[in-house]
C-alpha cells in the first residue's frame, strides 16, 4: 500500500463518515413534523430499493430469489432496518441528534458480547474493558443532571440504544450464518425490497402512510436525502472494505460519531453540557479498546 493510496483511502473514509453522520440530524428533521415511523421506514426502504436496483443494473448482477436468499433478506430487513429504525425514528423525536450519534458508537461494543454468545470470538480482558468504558459513557449521559440539562427522558435514550444492539446483532448473525452466496450490495437490495413490501401493510393499517406529495417539504426532503446518503455511503463502505480491508474501514465508526455531532451543531444548532463531551471521550476509548487487534493496518495491495 503506497502512501498515495493510504491518503486516498483515508479521504474516502472521511467522506463516508461525513455522509453517514449527516443522516442522523436529517432523521431528526424528518420526524419533526409528525410523520409516523412506519411511513418513514417505508419510504426509506422504497428509495433505497430504487437506488439499489440502478446500482445492480450498472454492476450487471441480478437478485436471486430462493428460500435461502429470502431467509437472509428477511433477517437483515428485520434486525437491520425494521426494528432499529422503528426505535431510532421514535427516539429521534425526543433525543438530540448529537446524543443519538454518541449512542450509536456503542455498536462495536455491543458486538463483542454478541460475538461471545454466538461463539464467534474469544474473551479478551482488553475488549471487556472497552465495553465497560463505553457503558460508563452511556451512564454519564443518562445521569439525572445530564439528562435534565439535555431535556431528554432517559427512557428514550434507552430506546435509542436498541438500534445499536440490532446492528451489532446483524453483523454477527451474518458472520455466523453467511449470506447464501450473495454479496453485500445484493443483500442490502433484497432486504430493502422485502422490507418495503413487509412494512407497507402495517403503514397503511396504522394510518401512517406518507403520500408522495407530502414529501415535498423540509421533513420530506430530509428523509429523501438521508435515504440517498445511506444507500450511497453503504455502497462506498463495501467498496472500501474490498480495497483497504475491514480493519481500516471499521475506523469509520469514530468519524460517524464525530461528524454526527458536528452536523447536529451546524444544522440544528445543538449544544451540550460538558459531561456529554466527557462521555464522548469515553466512547472513543471504548471503541478503540473493543476492536480486535489487526494483523496489519491495511490489506495488502
Amino acid at each position: 500500500m503506497t502512501p498515495r493510496e493510504v491518503a486516498f483511502f483515508t479521504g474516502v473514509l472521511v467522506l463516508l463518515g461525513a455522509g453517514w453522520g449527516i443522516t442522523i440530524p436529517l432523521t431528526k428533521i424528518a420526524v419533526s413534523t409528525g410523520f409516523g415511523h412506519y411511513g418513514l421506514i417505508f419510504w426509506q426502504l422504497a428509495i433505497g430499493t430504487v437506488l439499489m436496483s440502478v446500482l445492480s443494473l450498472l454492476r450487471g448482477k441480478g437478485l436471486p430469489f430462493n428460500r435461502f436468499t429470502l431467509r437472509v433478506f428477511a433477517v437483515v430487513a428485520l434486525i437491520g432496518t425494521l426494528i432499529p429504525n422503528t426505535a431510532s425514528y421514535q427516539a429521534a423525536v425526543h433525543v438530540p441528534a448529537g446524543i443519538l450519534s454518541i449512542l450509536l458508537s456503542m455498536i462495536p461494543m455491543f458486538a463483542f458480547p454478541v460475538a461471545l454468545a454466538l461463539k464467534l470470538d474469544r474473551f479478551s480482558w482488553r475488549r471487556f474493558c472497552g465495553l465497560g468504558v463505553g457503558l460508563a459513557g452511556v451512564l454519564i449521559i443518562v445521569m439525572p443532571g445530564v439528562s435534565s440539562a439535555l431535556n431528554t427522558p432517559v427512557f428514550w435514550m434507552m430506546i435509542a440504544l436498541v438500534a445499536g444492539l440490532c446492528y451489532a446483532l446483524e453483523g454477527n448473525v451474518v458472520a455466523k450464518w453467511g449470506t447464501a452466496g450473495l454479496d453485500a450490495i445484493q443483500v442490502l437490495f433484497g432486504a430493502s425490497l422485502l422490507g418495503a413490501v413487509a412494512i407497507l401493510p402495517l403503514t397503511l393499517a396504522s394510518d401512517q402512510f406518507i403520500a408522495p406529495a407530502e414529501l415535498l417539504g423540509r421533513a420530506g426532503y430530509a428523509l429523501i436525502l438521508a435515504s440517498v446518503a445511506h444507500t450511497l455511503v453503504y455502497a462506498g463502505y463495501v467498496w472500501l472494505v474490498g480495497r483497504a480491508g475491514p480493519m481500516f474501514t471499521v475506523q469509520v465508526s469514530y468519524l460517524v460519531t464525530g461528524f454526527g455531532i458536528l452536523w447536529a451543531k451546524v444544522i440544528l444548532s445543538e449544544a451540550y453540557p460538558p459531561a456529554v463531551w466527557a462521555a464522548l471521550g469515553l466512547m472513543f476509548v471504548g471503541m478503540y479498546l473493543v476492536q480486535p487487534r489487526p494483523k496489519a493496518a491495511l490489506a495488502p495491495s
